[in-house]
């Protein structure tokens, strides 16, 4: 499998719950407000045999041509948003998502950004973001998820075409899922917040912004010491300088 992470950029975020662009190379993460996070945006390509594979559709943002970041990202890859055939969402906050659709020139309307894959999204994850709402959930952008043919409505844990594992864990959000893609010997674990960055993998965290931060720490641990036995490739969406990393 072949593996290509989709940068959008570096950013702040603080209990506003707003992304700030952060400049690596000369912005001061002491100069933003108290308790600021930086974290990088990156949703994953992933080629197999059978398909294109997006995981998570970041941000959303455009650029001053009204061109969504993340079409870029494939295009200087060699790929169009036509090519994607399965996109997977670990869960539906505004940096996870905003991808999924766009707004559509001719129409204005919202339509999803890929005409011709298949959307895998928990159904309690899709119900519970219209409940929830603003500020980590933006209902106007995750509209056409709820009654498209493209979408697939995942219960709690399963398998997608038998090579796609998922898992309900409830822990980063109320119904946060996970995801292993196994490939013969290749095992690609993507663990979207509840494992978000390498050095929390290593390390005993609990984070307050964590639906359950326990549930969090004690699954990174338990994770990495299986990724170490079974020789795992790990997906890291906000982690600045180590997005891929193989055990």
């Amino acid at each position: 499998m072949r593996i290509i992470p989709l940068s959008e950029g570096s950013f702040t975020i603080d209990s506003s719950k707003l992304f700030v662009p952060f400049n690596t190379s000369s912005d001061n993460l002491q100069e933003r407000s108290v308790g600021s996070l930086l974290v990088e945006i990156q949703p994953f390509l992933i080629i197999t045999e059978n398909d294109i594979l997006l995981i998570d559709t970041g941000l959303g943002f455009e650029d001053g041509s009204g061109k969504m970041a993340l079409y870029k990202n494939l295009e200087e890859h060699g790929f169009q948003p036509g090519d994607i055939t399965k996109v997977l969402l670990s869960h539906l906050h505004k940096d996870h998502a905003g991808g999924v659709s766009r707004k559509e020139l001719s129409t204005g309307k919202k339509v999803l950004s890929f005409p011709n894959a298949k959307y895998f999204v928990s159904k309690k994850e899709l119900d519970f973001a219209f409940e929830k709402g603003l500020p980590s959930y933006i209902p106007e952008e995750l509209e056409c998820l709820k009654e498209s043919a493209q979408v697939i409505l995942l219960a709690d844990n399963g398998i997608i075409e038998g090579y796609i594992k998922y898992e309900m864990t409830a822990a980063h959000s109320p119904f946060h899922q996970v995801f292993w893609i196994v490939d013969g010997d290749q095992r690609i674990f993507f663990g979207g917040d509840d494992a978000p960055q390498l050095q929390q993998m290593k390390s005993r965290f609990i984070a307050k912004y964590d639906y359950d931060g326990r549930k969090c720490m004690e699954l990174r641990h338990k994770w990495w010491q299986q990724g170490e036995t079974e020789h795992w490739t790990f997906l890291f969406y906000h982690d600045i300088g180590s997005p891929v990393v193989e055990l």
